[in-house]
């Protein structure tokens, strides 16, 4: 199935291929071709391709556990680090967010909104100047303003927290009808709605 290059990041052949990137190059772990089909949400077989492209091109490197492959960045090619400097910008902040909101106690989940959501999801429009993030649950607010303020030094661009409960999401009101009706991005635990 063949995807059109990310709005965020053109230089990428596919949404696909940047979320697989974002993965392995803004961690430090090893994943299995199945985490990472899991976590990127896309089928095995995909996932497989592009990692056997990427792996040909010298971007990865895998090590075989018995019968599993592991596969991380390679840290030998001089791609690496140049590819870790856009992903940071354009698709960083869902994985680092993940890591850092994931550390946050009361935090339930947390969803990318607005324009960078929409860039993310194909919409075109004008390049989102910042991110905005809805954290749900009952978390510390400092915690989750220091959180984004970590994720916002390293993407180069504001990260904008919104904390609601479950049962205030559930309410009707202009702001909510409109993330409810714009595209989101999924970061961290269960969506409150599908």
């Amino acid at each position: 199935m063949r995807t059109q290059a990310p709005l965020l990041a053109p230089v990428f052949r596919s949404d696909g291929q940047a979320r697989l990137l974002s993965l392995l190059l803004l961690g430090d772990e090893e994943l299995s071709v199945t985490d990472l089909a899991d976590r990127g949400q896309m089928p095995y077989p995909t996932v497989h391709r592009e990692i056997t492209r990427l792996l040909d091109a010298g971007i990865l490197a895998e090590r075989q556990v018995g019968r599993t492959r592991l596969i991380r960045a390679n840290p030998e090619s001089p791609l690496t680090e140049p590819l870790r400097q856009i992903l940071l910008v354009a698709t960083g902040p869902v994985a680092l967010l993940a890591e850092e909101l994931g550390n946050v106690p009361g935090v339930e989940s947390a969803f990318l909104y607005g324009s960078f959501a929409a860039r993310m999801r194909g919409v075109e429009g004008r390049a989102p100047s910042d991110i905005d993030v809805m954290v749900v649950g009952t978390p510390d607010a400092a915690a989750v303003y220091d959180a984004c303020r970590r994720v916002e030094h390293l993407v180069g661009r504001p990260v904008n927290p919104t904390i609601s409960t479950r049962e205030e999401l559930s309410h009707e009101s202009g702001f909510l009808e409109h993330v409810r009706a714009n595209p989101i991005v999924h970061v961290l635990g269960e969506p409150p709605w599908q």
